[in-house]
């Protein structure tokens, strides 16, 4: 036992020490390169003597057994936490059985170091097989590396079988390799620009400079049908675009991984902040802000994700055969000034991109049809700008090519590579306001220049939706008269973020002016363009008012003041919640959206809207008499009498008779509750007589079971009936994955209504279950009230850090100061709650002085928390 476990603690001893020297070394230098070959060093040594240790005294032995480093280990590549791969590789399969117990006791002894061991064991001919199930370990094969045991067997495995393999199985080998990677890059939006990257699985991180040699690495072997020379691979200019990335990303990751202790690759706004105080990757710039140091990431994966999609594309073997397909009918697209082929595009006549509008004829091209360009035609433009930033175009001519530009399917794609070629800022100098630019609000995902082109993505995009949201907001795309300047007013709308001022709206408006001086736009499209900006909030604004009051919707209209101007906010609205996330635009918003569009264009008709409404009344109250039991007119109306119209507008008749059926039978059971599941989340109806503490009761049971409220309605009558409505999510899948659950949850929400189960008790035990964090973005309370918006009821709007049980907290003190909820609109915008509420204190608005009491009261409530 002794003799055991002395040397694994000598050898854990050294891990331990030569991992802090390491750690050290990377703080005092921030070498990511030299901390890299540093652990991959270190751990070859501690291998070697347990291989001495376990398997043979010899490094060399045994015969027809190798030991080999593959995958990050073969490249050297070994990061502070990084798995550590290894191949056990035998020549027969009789070796496996004979060397078994060794190879546990060697693997042991790394596991006991800990060390994250990812071991494989195969035979000579088992590695010779190709399996598209598991295309990774073939590709690993492609950075083995010999440590131990038999040399000779290992030159077999890399000299003969790997490039035999690679020519027989090139085509399979790539194919596999490019769906892999183009799935990875779908589930990352295809885009390098997110707020908090994974910067070794993300687009442009350290797995895409991996594809990139291994896809050139693949190509090449299959040619030559031998090991090509390693310098070779990559175009000269390719590598000098790549050393300075790899230098930055592998200190970003060190960086990490120190940070964490564990293999963490996701760059958080405090690791950003803390990697810019130290300037990790950056050693010889002055002291950054977060936000320019990951300008300098940005920049490095953009370039690495550049090289990496080229190689996909230009990789024959790369695409799949529906894509070869697809990509052959594109090439008849080829003409005098283009050739296409595999989908990307050639100049046939290169001397033409130093006409300026023959450069920006190429980037409609590739808009219309939904093409990339080649390699040699992004170098050829690059190589034409500086002599294009001598004399840009600009006026009439300029705002002639962008609006051919904007108004094609794949402007989008178009404005990305004209801005990842410095094309788009040289042409709107602007634009480098937002270039890679980090907000943090924990709402949005992507930079601001991301999220503005996926803007305009959205809108294109919307009319080919399977979606009847979308499709519905692309038949509104497809009326407008000029939505040119929607598109230009979105490629503008956020430029204010760029810059220190605190309202980004009216920043952008400034900034918008030389844009609109340069295109020379005329006075009516300026006017457009400058209303489209500065209202571009007035949308989500609304939504946070009661859009089923007259009184809203006059405002509103009178705000867009025309038919065509309300269609091009709905969609700049539409558009910019959509391209925050792809959770923000949900059916709830996507409805209400619509609802104040449908509401406002009404008023807007001037076909009377009030008599519209009067005749929706009317018709649905025939439908509620016709559908309703016999003889049971006279107790329908007097359930009806004192309901808000927005009641019979936020129903269905149906839904309106099930409430009706409800109270009915209040007399057996004082709560009636109804629970259903609709396609995104889960409806609770509550119908019962009003009493003290009701919703704020409802709420904080739902909170209790781990829900999450993301809308509620309350309504009640004259005879103090009250139908609230809460709309959930289930957090934690309860009620889905345990359908016994149901009517305990509903048994539970009844017990905490008739005071038979202790509602704080079960708050605390939910609390007690979420784990303590730090919120990412600290939201400071506010809270505001308007008197104008009703003419019944006081409006209070909160915003507030969002947490688990707010609404509960928030509505308990309205109970406390005896308000009475009439209307509930809840929003949250990443961890930012924005709940409004429209209330009444007996049956009137409330006072000046009863509104700074209980504004007094919630800030001390939601600041204890």
């Amino acid at each position: 036992m002794t003799t055991v476990s002395s040397p694994i603690n000598e050898l854990r001893d050294l891990y331990v020490e030569g991992s802090n020297r390491l750690q050290q070394e990377f703080v005092q230098t921030g070498d990511g390169k030299a901390a890299v070959a540093q652990r991959t060093a270190l751990v070859e040594s501690l291998a070697l003597r347990l291989w001495k240790e376990w398997i043979s005294s010899e490094q060399a032995g045994p015969s027809d057994f190798a030991l080999v480093a593959i995958g990050g280990f073969g490249r050297g590549w070994l990061f502070p936490h990084s798995d550590i791969d290894l191949l056990f590789l035998h020549a027969e399969a009789n070796g496996e059985s004979k060397f078994r117990d060794k190879v546990r006791n060697f693997s042991q002894a790394l596991w006991d170091l800990r060390m994250k061991l990812s071991p494989t064991t195969r035979t000579l001919a088992e590695c010779d097989r190709f399996d598209s199930n598991n295309v990774e370990f073939t590709i690993s094969l492609l950075d083995c590396r010999y440590l131990a045991g038999d040399h000779e067997l290992f030159l077999k495995l890399r000299n003969k079988l790997i490039p035999k393999l690679v020519m027989r199985e090139s085509q399979s080998l790539v194919q596999s390799l490019a769906e892999v990677t183009r799935s990875r890059h779908n589930k990352y939006g295809n885009t390098v620009f997110h707020l908090e990257p994974n910067i070794k699985e993300a687009p442009g991180g350290i797995r895409d400079y991996n594809v990139a040699c291994w896809l050139a690495l693949l190509s090449a072997m299959d040619k030559l049908r031998d090991w090509p020379e390693s310098q070779s691979l990559l175009q000269a200019n390719v590598r000098k675009q790549f050393g300075p990335a790899l230098d930055f990303l592998f200190a970003v990751r060190c960086f990490l991984h120190f940070r964490h202790g564990r293999d963490d690759n996701i760059l958080v706004w405090d690791a950003q902040d803390e990697a810019a105080l130290r300037r990790i990757g950056t050693p010889e710039s002055v002291a950054l802000k977060a936000a320019d140091w990951m300008r300098i990431y940005f920049g490095h994966a953009r370039a690495v994700f550049r090289v990496a999609s080229q190689l996909l594309e230009e990789i024959p073997a790369a695409r799949s055969s529906l894509y070869r397909q697809f990509q052959n009918w594109r090439s008849r697209l080829s003409n005098a000034d283009y050739s296409v082929v595999d989908g990307l595009i050639f100049m046939q006549q290169p001397a033409s991109l130093q006409d300026p509008g023959k450069l920006l004829l190429t980037f409609q091209f590739m808009a219309h049809h939904g093409l990339r360009l080649s390699t040699t035609t992004e170098h050829r433009i690059e190589n034409v700008l500086p002599s294009l930033a001598a004399t840009p175009p600009q006026g009439a001519e300029l705002w002639m090519y962008l609006r051919e530009i904007l108004l094609e399917p794949h402007a989008a794609d178009a404005l990305r590579e004209m801005h990842s070629l410095r094309l788009l800022t040289l042409l709107l100098p602007e634009m480098k306001l937002i270039d890679s630019l980090v907000v943090r609000d924990f709402y949005h995902r992507f930079t601001v220049d991301e999220h503005t082109f996926l803007t305009i993505e959205s809108l294109h995009k919307a009319g080919q939706s399977q979606s009847e949201w979308d499709k519905r907001y692309g038949d509104i795309l497809s009326e407008l008269e000029q939505p040119e300047l929607l598109y230009l007013s979105l490629l503008l709308h956020d430029l204010g973020k760029g810059t220190p001022a605190e309202n980004h709206v009216t920043a952008s408006l400034e900034i918008a002016e030389p844009v609109l001086d340069r295109l020379d736009l005329g006075p009516e499209e300026r006017e457009i363009v400058r209303f489209l900006i500065g209202s571009h909030l007035d949308v989500s604004a609304t939504l946070r008012r009661d859009i089923f009051d007259p009184e809203t919707i006059a405002v509103f209209a009178e705000k867009m003041g025309t038919h065509e101007r309300l269609k091009m906010l709905c969609l700049l609205t539409y558009a910019d919640i959509k391209a925050v996330n792809p959770e923000a635009l949900t059916p709830w918003k996507a409805e209400t959206v619509w609802q104040l569009y449908i509401g406002t264009s009404n008023y807007l008709s001037h076909s009377v809207d009030q008599r519209l409404h009067l005749e929706a009344n009317d018709q649905s109250l025939s439908q509620l008499h016709a559908l309703a039991p016999n003889n049971s007119g006279k107790k329908l109306k007097t359930y009806l009498e004192g309901l808000p119209k927005r009641y019979l507008r936020a129903y269905s008749p149906e839904e309106i008779l099930r409430h009706f059926e409800m109270a009915g039978h209040l007399g057996q059971d004082s709560v009636q509750l109804d629970l259903r599941r609709g396609r995104h989340w889960y409806e609770l109806t509550l119908v019962t007589t009003d009493r003290p503490f009701l919703f704020a009761n409802v709420a904080g049971a739902l909170a209790a079971w781990g829900m999450n409220i993301v809308k509620a309605n309350a309504f009640s009558n004259q005879a103090g009936i009250v139908v609230d409505t809460f709309f959930f999510t289930d957090s934690f899948r309860t009620l889905e994955l345990n359908l016994p659950e149901w009517e305990r949850f509903k048994v539970n929400i009844a017990d905490v209504l008739h005071g038979q189960a202790d509602l704080e008790r079960m708050l605390r035990d939910r609390m007690r279950s979420y784990k303590t964090s730090i919120a990412k973005v600290k939201v400071d309370t506010r809270i505001e009230f308007d008197n104008d918006c009703s003419s019944t009821s006081s409006l209070i709007q909160v915003i507030a850090q969002d947490r688990p049980g707010l609404l509960h907290r928030i509505s308990s003190r309205f109970s406390h100061h005896k308000c009475n909820i009439e209307i509930a609109l809840i929003d949250t915008e990443g961890q930012m709650a924005i709940d409004v509420f429209y209330l009444t204190s007996e049956g009137a608005k409330l006072t000046e002085e009863h509104e700074g009491q209980l504004k007094s009261d919630l800030m001390d409530e939601l600041a204890s928390a």
